[in-house]
Order: C-alpha cells, then structure tokens, then sequence
C-alpha cells in the first residue's frame, strides 16, 4: 500500500507519538472566552503577552520523493515547559490534507524521506536521551536506530538507503598536569579542577566546552552499532554520500585552524580504509558538498578568504574526484545557501536573500551571469518567530516535474507550509494561526525606501502601524535595530514587533548599510567602520517617519538585540534625540569582546584586524564605553546570564559607567538564557515587556499624565 493510501485508510491509533505507541489527534489551542472587556482590562482582541503562547509556525518542510506528500515540522509554544516544541505533521499536496504523524512525546525534528519514500528519519529524544528514529510508514511503526551519547546532527540516508551518516560530538580525555589525589569513599570534595588549551575553550549555548571533537559516523538504517568514520582532534561536519561507499564531509585540518576559524576543505572518506582525501585547498571556506544525483559533480560553497568582515557564499562546482572546480555565475551578488540539485544533475536550486526577501532561485551550471539565474518562489521565510529576521527553509521533490515544498513568509502571520512549481505557480496549504491571529487587532505592515542623509545610499525599512493607525504626530515609535550586523530583517511576521505595536508604538525596523541582501559593496560599507554611517541610516528613517508626521518627534525610542545592541549604545553616544533606549546584549567594549568571547579569533582576524596589544586605538575607537562621558539617554541594559557570544560583562560595563556618570539605568540579567534571550516563550515575553516598561516610565507623554494626575 503506498503512502498517500496508507494516510487515507490509517486509524488514528496507527500514527506514532516520540517515545509512546500512539496518538490522539491534538487539538488547536483554544481561544480566551470573547467575553466584554472590561473598562481596566484590554480588549480580547489585543494581542497581549499571553498570546505569544498561542502562536505556531512551520518549519523544515520536506517534500516525497514522488511529490506527492509533504512531512514538515510545526513548532508551537509549550505553555507548561516554556519551549518552543516540534511535532511532525503531514500535507497530501493534492487534496491539502492535514495529519498528524509524530505528535505529543519528546519534540520531533529534522524530518528526511528515505530515497524510495517509504521510510522517514528523524530526530527526538527519550528520557533526555537523544535518538535518530525511523518511521516506517506502511505500518506506522517507529524504531530507534541507536540511543546516543551526544545529540546526533545532520543525518542523511545512503543512496541506497540502506545506511545514515550524521555528525555527533566524541569526547576525549581533558588536557591534565596532575593526577588527582584520590577522595575517600563518601567524601565531599570540591569538583576536581579543568584543564582547558584551546582558544575556544567556551561557547554560546553550550558553556564552557568538554575535550574532543565533533565526528561523522554511519548507522544502518535498520538500525545496529553506529560506526565512528573520521577521528582526531578536528571537527568534522557536513556529511554527504557520494554514491553509497563514500563520504563527503568539510573540516579544517590546518595546524593554525584555531586562529583561522572560518577556513574549511572538502574531503572524500572511503568508508573501506577511512582515509580521508583532500579534494579542496584554497584559502578559504569550502563547505556544503552536495553530489549531483548522477555522481559525476559536486557542488559546494564558499569563497577565497580575503580577511575582511564579510563575502558572499558563492555557488562552486567540481568533478566528483575533485577536480577542475570552478565558480559558476560569479557576478551574481548575492550570498547563496541551502543548496538543493535539480534531477537532471544540470543546475542547482538555492536560497538567496534579496532585499529583505529570501528567494529560491534556480542556477544552471552553464551559467554565464547573474541573468541566466531563474527565480522560482520570492516568498521564502517567516520562521524567526521574534524577530523579522529572513530565514525559511525548502526541499524540492526528485520527480520529473520538480515541486517545492517551501516555508512561506507574510507580514501578516508566522510561516505556513507552501508548495510551488518551476514556473512559480504557488499554493499555501496551511492556515496555522487561523484560530488565534483573525480574532486579534493586528499591526499592518508599510514598507519604505528612503536615501541615507549621509550619502543618499538608499535605505529599505518596514515600518509597524498599531491598529486604528492614523497620521496625526501623536504615537510613539521605537526603532528595533537588528544584530548581526551582517543580516537582514524582511516583511516578516514578527511577535516582537507586533507586541510593541499593540501597545501603541509605531515599530519601525531598517536595514541599514552592513546588512545582507544589497550585495557584497552595500554590506562592506561597515569593513572597519562599525558602527558608523550606519547610525546616519538609521536617523534618515526616523527623520522620515517625523516628517510623515506619523510619531511624536517628543516620543522616540531605540532598542536592538546584539549587533543592534552595539548600536543602540552608540546612538546614544551621538544624540540625545531619544527619549529612552535600551541596549540588548550589546557589546560594549571591544577589546574584552576580543579577548573573551566565543568568537575571539574572528574578531581580530577578520573584524578589527589586529591585535589589542598592538593597536588598542582600533579596538577603543568603535567602542560605545569611549562615549559614555556624552550620554545622557535614560537607558536600560540587558543580557543573558549564560551568554557567552557578547557576555554579561559587556552589558555591566556599560551599566556601571551610565551609573559612575548618574545616567538614569537599570540592568536585566535573565537567568539561564544564551544569546538568544527570546529563545524561549516567557523569555520573549519578558524582553518586550521590560522594554516597553523602561521606554513607558520615560515617556513624556505619560510622565506628563502622571504629573496632571497628582496636581488633580
């Protein structure tokens, strides 16, 4: 029985939850009784904090073999475990169908069809152990092909599919100058001490690092005893097969890689002799081997090193024994990613960002220029759930006539599930906030394109409008700056932006010059120069939304998250043009961010390009504490207490300095939380919510409220 006959015969009781024998239909989160508002209370069409819990979107949509059906990732907000969970869920593309398939257990992600379509691999966990799972669909039966130590990642099926690869963390013995006295029995003695010689001895989201290495290893796909395939002190990642014999995977072997963080090559593994075999050398990243389906190419990314802050990812072809590569389109001045060959091994589907947008585009490998490269779908995106960030994911199908199953972005809702063709002709097959979202006020989305005041650069910016918006001069605004900087944020549908434009604010976001999508020149306007003209960027976009007369020029406000945290820290440096700010794990000071951050060898590297020792005055002249003697901006600092890409110390610089200066400050410290502070739904919460605190307590309008209220 084929799959598309087993979902429309198999009971309910046949589909599979992670780690339990069967499942109920789960229900869509209930709506809050309509009842009146009272005169105290918001309206029930308000989007509240609480409603962030009720949200869902879809991600890493993968489409059959035959095209046929779709197995994507719904992510929805645990209420009472405070996570974004995964549950996998199926799409008939032709009737629209929708069923669930691996629901209400441990989260469920990484969905991969087996090459015949008739099994499904992904990943879970049982009782906090991480497992790879196969589903078999024709019974509804689900194994665990291995319980493993570490979590397993990037897992693909053999040609075959009678063997996985996937990636995975292999411990090693710590680095030690003495060996420990041992304690006696029922002793209670300190942890023993640890020994750490890497330059990356901690990282973001992981804290401080165990010894070893990440590996790539193999697993029938019936399951058995995973096989370890590369070994040492080097990571490797990436795998992919190149026929059902061989490995592909990307690591950096050079003797300095811990200096040279962003260096890679490929390497073909012969799953006989294990012998990994250099296919690429240059200076420079090279990484994504994918293998055309008829084994004779490779495709890859990547780019010769130029030490600078940022290049494009460029799309590059070899033979399969690793020879004649060549860069294929090279004027197409966009970064390329998520590569994907079409069927006929003749030309590669990628994403590509594009001014704000993320677009699949299709790029035949006698591809002279950028014009011979075809876009398919321009809607890609909307699975950055707190931000307007542009990310989004896609699969394409093997069949003769190539169907895309992509993640579909609008300003109006988080990512549905939508399926195309080559001609671009689109349909959405999902409706996942159609319970919540219609019932609620939301913000509507304008768009806007403005020159820079510092060189009439042109400048795109998304601006929020709270509903019942009319131009009268009389709103607040807050401008949300994104991180990166070398990113991007779109027309996105965004909880973050919503929430504030709820509460009354006009939320304008930009893209200044140093974000992606603009091409490579756009981006380098900040090589060296970070912060800089990109505060004039932003400044032309509030000078317009005054001049439109749609904010209070009395009434301004200015937040951002990291990369947006350094610059809000920087404006106030600059003006005191705004009423409040709030600077989100910022850096502060440069030189501790070059010498204590995760990212401490692409810092000097490639960002400032020097040592603090030799050149301190390349480190200081970019840092927002050299100006604190100027602000006088009320502003609140916050940052995660286990960040460790711009760590805690950073924020408590520059919040002892705002108070050694008596500049009105606060700092929040959100406990347990990495870099991504909105990472978790009540975190989110928080962080809009004390913003908007912090910006209330300071506005003028509602500080002269309280003062007419106390004289009355």
């Amino acid at each position: 029985m084929g799959f598309q006959q087993y979902l429309r015969r198999a009971p309910v009781a046949a589909l599979v939850m992670a780690g339990a024998a069967h499942a109920a239909t789960p229900q869509p989160p209930a709506l809050a009784p309509p009842d009146a508002a009272k005169p105290d209370e918001p309206s029930p069409r308000h989007f509240s904090a609480e409603r962030v819990f009720d949200l869902e979107y879809a991600d890493d949509p993968q489409i059959a073999p035959d095209g046929e059906t779709i197995v994507y990732v719904r992510r929805s907000m645990d209420r009472r475990k405070d996570q974004i969970r995964g549950d996998l869920w199926t799409i008939d593309v032709e009737s629209g169908a929708h069923r669930p398939l691996v629901v209400g257990g441990a989260s469920a992600t990484a969905p991969r069809w087996s090459p015949d379509g008739e099994r499904l691999l992904y990943t879970t966990s049982a009782e906090g152990k991480p497992e790879l799972r196969v589903l078999y669909l024709d019974s509804g039966d689900s194994v665990s092909l291995a319980q493993l130590e570490h979590g397993p990642s990037q897992a693909v099926w053999s040609p075959d599919g009678r063997s996985i690869a996937f990636a995975m963390f292999v411990k090693a013995e710590p680095p030690s100058f003495a060996k420990a006295v041992k304690k006696p029995e029922g002793a209670e003695w300190s942890e023993p001490v640890r020994v750490f010689d890497d330059i990356t001895f901690r990282f973001d989201g992981k804290g401080y690092l165990d010894a070893g290495a990440t590996h790539i290893f193999t697993l029938p796909a019936d399951a058995g005893s995973p096989r370890q395939i590369t070994r040492g002190e080097v990571d490797f990642g990436q795998p992919a097969w190149l026929g059902n014999s061989t490995l592909l995977a990307s690591a950096n072997t050079n003797a300095d890689r811990d200096l040279d963080p962003i260096e890679s090559d490929i390497f073909a593994i012969d799953l006989a002799t294990l012998e990994p075999r250099r296919l690429t050398s240059r200076d420079g990243p090279d990484r994504n081997p994918l293998p055309s389906p008829d084994g004779k190419r490779i495709a890859y990314l990547g780019y010769y090193d130029k030490r600078l802050s940022y290049q494009h990812s460029q799309l590059y072809v070899m033979n399969a024994d690793g020879s004649a590569p060549r860069l294929v389109a090279g004027d197409f001045d966009r970064a390329i990613g998520n590569l994907a060959w079409r069927r006929d091994s003749q030309a590669v589907y990628a994403l590509v960002e594009d001014a704000g947008d993320i677009a699949l585009v299709e790029i035949p490998l006698d591809a002279r220029d950028a014009g011979d490269i075809h876009r398919v779908v321009a809607d890609v995106g909307g699975t950055s759930i707190g931000r307007p960030y542009a990310r989004g994911a896609y699969s394409v199908s093997t069949t003769r006539r190539p169907v895309f199953a992509y993640t579909q972005a609008s300003p109006d809702t988080p990512a549905e599930v939508a399926v195309s063709n080559r001609r671009g002709s689109s349909r959405t097959l999902t409706a996942l906030n159609s319970d919540v979202l219609p019932h609620l006020d939301m913000a509507r989305i304008e768009e806007i394109q403005l020159p820079s005041s510092h060189d009439g650069l042109e400048i795109e910016a998304w601006v929020a409008l709270p509903h019942g918006f009319k131009a009268d001069g009389s709103y607040p605004m807050i401008m949300e700056i994104h991180g990166g900087p070398y990113a991007m944020y779109g027309p996105s549908f965004a909880a973050e932006i919503q929430r504030f434009a709820a509460e009354g604010y006009v939320t304008v976001y930009a893209n200044p010059r140093g974000s992606t999508g603009y091409g490579e020149d756009f981006a380098l306007e900040i090589d060296l120069a970070y912060p800089g003209r990109d505060v004039d960027d932003l400044m032309s976009v509030v000078d317009h939304l005054v001049q439109k007369n749609y904010v209070d020029p009395d009434r301004l406000f200015v937040t951002g998250g990291s990369g947006g945290g350094i610059l809000t820290a920087w404006i106030v440096g600059k003006t005191d043009r705004f009423a409040a700010a709030a600077s989100i794990k910022p850096v502060i000071n440069w030189m501790t961010m070059a010498l204590a951050a995760d990212i401490t060898a692409f810092v000097t590297r490639h960002w400032i390009r020097a040592d603090p020792w030799e050149d301190p005055l390349a480190f200081l002249d970019r840092s927002p504490i050299m100006l604190v003697g100027d602000v006088e901006t009320p502003t609140l600092v916050m940052v995660g207490e286990e960040d460790w890409r711009t760590p805690t110390w950073e924020a408590e610089q520059f919040y002892t300095a705002l108070k050694l200066k008596g500049v009105d400050t606060a700092l929040i410290r959100v406990p347990g939380s990495p870099h991504a502070i909105a990472s978790r739904p009540s975190r989110l919460i928080a962080k809009t919510d004390n913003i908007m605190g912090w910006f209330k307590k300071h506005d003028p309008a509602q500080q002269s409220a309280a003062a007419e209220s106390g004289t009355q």
